[in-house]
């Protein structure tokens, strides 16, 4: 098996000292290594902000594609190749601003993906503006006045949208985001974990001392990941205690499952020999 420091890139981090994104690597390359995949079976995609640059720092394959984007090229990646091991990465106003409309069609699906979402409620890497997932009230450079909108609830959307397994983690409960990364990476479909991660320079509300006085774990508290009902009502806590671990799990066929032409082999290995796509151009034209 391979160990956590042999997947470093080389590359050394440019995030600001104490980002909780360094929580994030770290935990994501014990997972990979738990894993044991091998890293030219493995590829990173990401958008663009502060947690894009995460695939630059570990040594597998990636790609760092458009703002919002990261879900459709990673759908792409997968079609094209199904036996890779596919994780995109995002931010809260990547993933769940800009890329919302990918986010929901990427989860009804069901491809077997897994999204990792850096959470700390703002835009960092444009110097502190809100994002979908600030709190409502919160004083930033775009909003003087205190944020108008109710937060964003990944979670609850993910629920309605049909992600079939649903997690939350915490970057100070570094164990416990290793197992969920290592749980998200081994389920066979579309994965989510949400990952409250601060941002020590722009956002000075959502610290790492007002989550630890928060979070609990759901598998302390008999939380089962089967029962959908009960996963919508633990997304909808985020008063004095705020939960993480697995909120939902479910098997059921992924996209790639249902595609018979990926059943030989993967379409990046079929062969180009004796195709006459004549028929097709006399149709189209």
């Amino acid at each position: 098996m391979i160990a956590p420091r042999e997947l470093a890139s080389g590359y050394k981090p440019t995030w600001c000292p104490g980002c909780g994104n360094y929580g994030i690597l770290n935990a994501l390359k014990a997972a990979l290594a738990q894993s044991g995949l091998e890293p030219r079976r493995t590829v990173l995609v990401s958008g663009i902000g502060c947690s894009s640059k995460l695939p630059q720092y570990i040594r597998t394959y990636a790609f760092e594609g458009l703002h919002g984007r990261e879900l459709a090229v990673a759908t792409g990646v997968k079609l094209a190749n199904h036996r890779l091991a596919v994780i995109a990465l995002a931010g809260d106003g990547d993933g769940y601003g800009l890329g919302t409309g990918h986010f929901i069609h990427t989860m009804r699906r069901n491809l077997n993906l897994t999204y990792i979402v850096h959470n700390n409620q703002i835009y960092g890497l444009t110097t502190g503006q809100a994002s979908p997932t600030s709190d409502k009230g919160f004083i930033s450079k775009s909003t003087p006045q205190g944020v108008l909108e109710i937060p964003f609830n990944p979670l609850a959307l993910a629920l309605a949208a049909g992600a079939t397994f649903i997690a939350r983690g915490f970057v100070l409960e570094l164990k416990h985001l290793t197992a969920l990364f290592s749980q998200a990476i081994a389920h066979p479909g579309f994965a989510l974990v949400d990952v409250f991660q601060p941002c020590v320079t722009w956002n000075h509300l959502n610290t790492y001392d007002y989550y630890r006085d928060k979070v609990y774990k759901l598998e302390e508290d008999g939380h089962d990941p089967a029962d959908r009902q009960a996963a919508w009502r633990k997304s909808q806590e985020c008063g004095d205690r705020v939960p993480i671990g697995l909120f939902y799990k479910e098997i059921r066929p992924s996209y790639e499952d249902e595609l018979p032409q990926l059943r030989p082999e993967p379409l990046a290995e079929h062969s180009l020999q004796d195709i006459d796509i004549t028929p097709l151009l006399d149709a189209c034209c």
